[in-house]
């Protein structure tokens, strides 16, 4: 689903427009990339966690010539998927 559509199931499921239904997801997503790039972890209990994790420097290579490169260190986001919403992806 992309986001148009889930913009869509978002107005239809919460009786609000499309519009604003967009306004919300993008005020959401500006807010986490705003506190990741604060360096702040956000936790929504049931939801998820967004972290960040620390890539250390490596020694690559170039697949084209095999010559070694340092490739540096980097943070990467990470999410991990709350409880609430594990049991909802895995009912049987």
């Amino acid at each position: 689903m992309h986001k148009e559509e889930f913009s869509k199931h978002i107005a239809q499921q919460h009786n609000i427009t499309q519009k604003a239904a967009h306004d919300v997801i993008d005020t959401f997503t500006s807010s986490v990339i705003d506190a990741m790039g604060q360096s702040k972890e956000i936790s929504l209990v049931g939801f998820g966690n967004f972290s960040i994790g620390k890539v250390a420097a490596r020694t690559g290579r170039n697949p084209k010539t095999q010559e070694p490169l340092q490739i540096p260190a980097y943070n990467q986001p990470k999410f991990k998927a709350g409880q609430k919403l594990k049991d909802v992806v895995n009912k049987k």
